[in-house]
């Protein structure tokens, strides 16, 4: 055999797919669950020291013993990792093979004619598209939804807002309901898109989505994180903070759940700009933030209901997120959301925790929810959408339709709830 056959036989098994060589071939999920105080370092330095994405928690502080971890690895650092967990002893599963043909298929749904009225709604949508239906929505039902621009993002994107009101002549409170604040949770806009759809298309068809707007008006704004959503579209699907820049840092976002004047700071966000929970330079530092909050302090007089629609992991939660202090109305909060997990049980046989945020995950400074109810609002809630682990941020479009439908059980639950309690 000639030295360049022998050469080029050679070049190509180096070009073999890792996969052959018994090696992962694309990035992963893993379920992590270190069971020692030593297993709990262990795995804090990783995800600290890799190129990987923590899922849950959101921060390598919130990691503790015989607490379930999931963490997005990407391929370059899937054999690093896993030998650095097996040489230490942690128990560790893979939870997605290939996460790449999962966010190829999400994407996949919004090309044809993601306009489609028949699909529209069980499809995840880039941010052009549902920039276009909302304004196409305020054009084809003025009578009921009206667009309002609330403010501008840090890279001058608009922050839509549609108001879908009934006028009966009735002086009406408001409902606030925002999505999108953490870019990767596509399910979340998503389901701010579904809940407009349902308000429109069964207003006087269905009993309670008419008792609903005969009663309060809603204001909903889709993407609240319009520039870290553009982001995970074009560059990196994992994304979770806004895009702003620091004088101080090359790392780039805050995270606007950590931004708002609820404890800033303190115990459960980060001052460090490169880290997830990077609580921004100041409380409101963050345009988005800004907005939301200079709307609602103009219009604490009738909003009386707050919503943060975020994935994943199945929770109905309630202030306070920032401090283990309960909330005045504690007790009330708590048979809300209560009853709507019940009625989620029944009729979707799903299992959604319940309770105020410090409580059931871990303390979370400076949330919108918490923000809302300190401004004044009595009935502020978070909702954690499907799933709990099985997919993570990367939900399939398929689901769509039966995560919408629970999240839309227990806003009707709650909102209901309320208006029946207090008669606004």
């Amino acid at each position: 055999m000639s030295p360049f056959i022998f050469l080029v036989l050679l070049m190509s098994f180096d070009n073999i797919p890792e996969k052959c060589h018994g090696n992962p071939i694309h990035d992963q999920v893993l379920s992590i669950k270190p069971i020692t105080s030593e297993q709990v370092d262990i795995l804090r330095n990783i995800t600290s020291s890799n190129e990987t994405v923590l899922w849950q928690p959101a921060s390598p502080s919130y990691i503790t013993e015989k607490t379930e971890v999931h963490l997005y690895v990407p391929v370059s650092s899937v054999k690093t990792v896993t030998d650095q967990l097996r040489e230490n002893g942690v128990t560790y599963s893979v939870v997605l093979e290939d996460t790449q043909e999962l966010i190829e298929d999400q994407k996949k749904n919004n090309s044809a004619n993601p306009r489609m009225k028949g699909m529209f709604f069980e499809s995840y949508h880039s941010l052009e598209d549902i920039y276009h239906w909302i304004n196409k929505t305020s054009q084809e039902y003025s009578h009921m939804a009206t667009l309002i621009l609330i403010g501008s993002s840090y890279e001058k994107r608009p922050l839509y807002m549609l108001k879908l009101s009934v006028q009966n002549g009735v002086s009406k409170n408001a409902v606030w309901m925002d999505c999108g604040i953490h870019a990767r949770e596509w399910i979340s806009p998503a389901f701010c898109l579904w809940f407009v759809n349902y308000a429109i298309t069964f207003y006087n068809v269905n009993s309670d989505i008419t008792a609903m707007l005969n009663n309060m008006d809603f204001y909903i704004l889709p993407v609240m994180n319009p520039d870290g959503y553009k982001y995970t579209w074009t560059t990196n699907r994992m994304w979770r903070k806004n895009r702003s820049r620091s004088k101080d840092s090359d790392c780039v976002g805050a995270d606007l759940n950590r931004n708002f004047d609820a404890n800033w700071c303190t115990q459960g966000a980060s001052k460090r700009p490169c880290d997830e929970t990077y609580c921004g330079a100041y409380p409101e530092s963050e345009p988005e933030a800004q907005a939301v909050a200079q709307f609602l302090r103009s219009h604490r007089d009738t909003v009386k209901m707050y919503f943060s629609i975020h994935s994943y992991s199945q929770m109905l939660l309630f202030p306070y997120s920032c401090t283990y202090d309960r909330a005045e109305n504690h007790d009330e909060l708590l048979a809300l959301v209560k009853k709507a997990a019940e009625r989620i049980r029944i009729y979707y046989r799903n299992v959604y925790k319940f309770g105020s945020g410090a409580e059931t995950i871990y303390l979370a400074p400076g949330g919108s929810d918490d923000w809302a109810y300190k401004l004044g609002i009595p009935y502020s809630f978070t909702f954690e959408l499907q799933d709990r682990g099985r997919y993570g941020f990367l939900l399939p479009a398929k689901l769509i339709s039966k995560a919408c439908s629970e999240a839309l059980l227990a806003l009707k639950t709650i909102v209901l709830g309320v208006l029946e309690k207090i008669q606004l």
